[in-house]
């Protein structure tokens, strides 16, 4: 899949598909907006915070395996395969807010 394929699902999930889940109340998730959510994938990619490693915008600045990475975790959230509260939790322990 081309990288560009990749950072338009990327923003698609992010932007609009997990806000829209994240206002059902079955999901309970810990955030709603979709700079939260990119901030929970994108450290989660990085390992740490974000913009230590990957230059503003990030979206016009992941490279080919980040970009997979992120879309695969954006699945995974969707899917419910990984608990998004534990990686909003790292994400901030990273950011020192926690």
């Amino acid at each position: 899949m081309s990288i560009q394929t990749l950072i338009e699902d990327y923003l698609t999930m992010t932007r609009d598909i997990m806000p829209k889940m994240a206002l059902e109340f079955s999901n309970n998730w810990p955030v709603k907006y979709d700079h939260c959510f990119q901030r929970i994938v994108l450290d989660s990619v990085c390992q740490g915070v974000w913009y230590k490693s990957i230059n503003r915008p990030a979206y016009k600045h992941l490279n080919h395996a980040q970009a997979i990475t992120a879309v695969k975790l954006c699945n995974e959230i969707i899917a419910g395969k990984v608990d998004l509260s534990q990686l909003n939790q790292q994400s901030l322990t990273w950011r020192g807010k926690r």
